[in-house]
Parts: C-alpha cells; sequence; structure tokens
C-alpha cells in the first residue's frame, strides 16, 4: 500500500480579540489573514460584537476567567509561535491576557492597541487605558497603533511624517517596545508607516488608493505581522510584506451586498514570501 505523504507542518499564531459579526475585522479577518500567509490560526474571543462596516450596535465582553482559559488552552494544545491582541475592552481582560501571555510563555506578542472602531464607537474603556500601558504594552514585540491610537498614547497630536517619526521613537522608548505608526490619516498622495525599532527607524510608503471601504484594515495589518513573525522573518521585513498584503487586499476588494470588504484570501496557496 502506498504510503499517505508526511503532512506539512504550519507554524501557529494565536489571535486574541473580539468577534465581528460583520466578518470583516476582529477574529475572524485574523484568521482568514493566518491562513492567507500559511499558518495555522488559534484563537481566544474577548467580546461578541454586533457590527458590520457602517455601525458597532452592541458589544458583550467575555468573562476574564474565559479568556484565560482558552489562550491556556490554545498554547497547551499548540506551538503558538507569536500572538496578537486586538480588541480588549476592559482593564479585566487587559490583566487577564498580560497574565496569560507571561505564564503561557509566548515568545512574540503583537500589541494593536484598538481603541475607537471607525464609525466612532469605542472598543476599549477608557479607564482601560492605563492597565493597556502598564500591563501589556511592555510585553509586545512590537505595537501597532493608527495616527488617532498614537496621539493618545503620546498625549500630543502627530500632523506629520517627521511628528510620527519622533512619536514612534517616543512610545518605543516609553514601553521598551518596537512601535509602528500607521499613517493613512495623514493627507497626502502617499501612505507612510513608521516602525521604530531598537533605535533603528524604517520607513514604509506605497500609493495613496481610491479606497470605497477599508473596514478591518488594521487588524490585517497586525495579524499579517503576526504570521510572518510566526514564520521566522525579521520584524522590519514582516511589517513591509504586511504593508504590502494590506494593500493588495484593499486593491482586489470584493462586493458583498451593500458593503465592499478587504479580499483577504488573495494571496491564495502561494503565501508571499
Amino acid at each position: 500500500m502506498k504510503m499517505a505523504p508526511a503532512p506539512k507542518t504550519l507554524p501557529v499564531a494565536l489571535t486574541i480579540a473580539g468577534s465581528d459579526s460583520g466578518g470583516g475585522a476582529g477574529i475572524q479577518a485574523d484568521i482568514r489573514t493566518f491562513a492567507a500567509l500559511g499558518v495555522f490560526g488559534t484563537s481566544a474571543l474577548t467580546c461578541v460584537t454586533a457590527q458590520n462596516p457602517a455601525a458597532v450596535t452592541g458589544v458583550w465582553p467575555m468573562p476574564p476567567a474565559a479568556v484565560t482559559q482558552q489562550i491556556k488552552a490554545a498554547c497547551e494544545g499548540f506551538p503558538v509561535s507569536a500572538a496578537k491582541t486586538g480588541m480588549l475592552f476592559s482593564q479585566e481582560i487587559i490583566r487577564a491576557v498580560a497574565a496569560a501571555d507571561m505564564g503561557q510563555g509566548i515568545p512574540v506578542l503583537v500589541v494593536d492597541p484598538v481603541m475607537v472602531a471607525a464609525s466612532g464607537a469605542r472598543l476599549l474603556e477608557e479607564d482601560a487605558v492605563d492597565a493597556l500601558c502598564e500591563e501589556l504594552m511592555p510585553q509586545a514585540r512590537v505595537i501597532t497603533p493608527n495616527l488617532p491610537e498614537a496621539e493618545i498614547l503620546c498625549g500630543h497630536p502627530i500632523a506629520s511624517v517627521e511628528d510620527m517619526k519622533a512619536t514612534a521613537r517616543e512610545i518605543g522608548d516609553r514601553f521598551d517596545v518596537a512601535c509602528v505608526i500607521k499613517g493613512a490619516h495623514l493627507p497626502g498622495e502617499q501612505v507612510v508607516d513608521v516602525l521604530y525599532d531598537e533605535g533603528e527607524e524604517f520607513v514604509f510608503t506605497a500609493p495613496r488608493l481610491d479606497v470605497l471601504e477599508n473596514h478591518g484594515a488594521g487588524c490585517v495589518f497586525s495579524a499579517a505581522i503576526t504570521a510572518f513573525l510566526a514564520r521566522g522573518e525579521l520584524l522590519s521585513d514582516a511589517v513591509g510584506k504586511a504593508k504590502e498584503f494590506v494593500r493588495h487586499a484593499i486593491q482586489q476588494h470584493v462586493s458583498a451586498g451593500r458593503h465592499y470588504p478587504l479580499n483577504i484570501s488573495w494571496a491564495g496557496s502561494t503565501p508571499a514570501g
């Protein structure tokens, strides 16, 4: 009898985030991004949301103990190489995630400091910002704030690429982590992202796209960074490849009813290398 070929070994990543009932962001987007990039995805659900690209109409946080147990089960069952956090919502959940990350010895953590949805709905309670900054972000390999989130973290406006560079260094040095600030909110023909990592600065530039919708782009970006890190990429390479992955997902968007979600599966069975 002919022997079956040995199964392909995949790196494993973990997403710790909320559920998006519209499917375009959150855990749904993270798992699809992992799969598109050749990484096996595991998950720990922090919140259930009622939302679509137009609005968030409800948020129901999970009990912190349930979040802890999900992370523990994923890490005990699989060799998690990298994890990312998305929507955490409350200081209790943040503390549970921070303790679980330390307890399970997750080697690489990407923190996407999700605070407010594009629709304006709060995805992080105001009293949870200090817990995020003090207990979770110092454990991260890299944090991935967009411009408004970076302004909250640094406490001052960011009005230019030079401001982004200075702020990425300020945040990185403050929390002793790498920091990539996403510059899509800055006007201009080019979209610039800035990475500061251990004294080095990297600038990533791409022409601005005429975007119908970009719901979930931040989740996909941080998930792609996590996937590339799980595959053993250097951080600067992971950020550059993640930016290109998101760009293609936006360019090749699909039509679904009244919305135009990102085509996260565009990479198909040929992960970007």
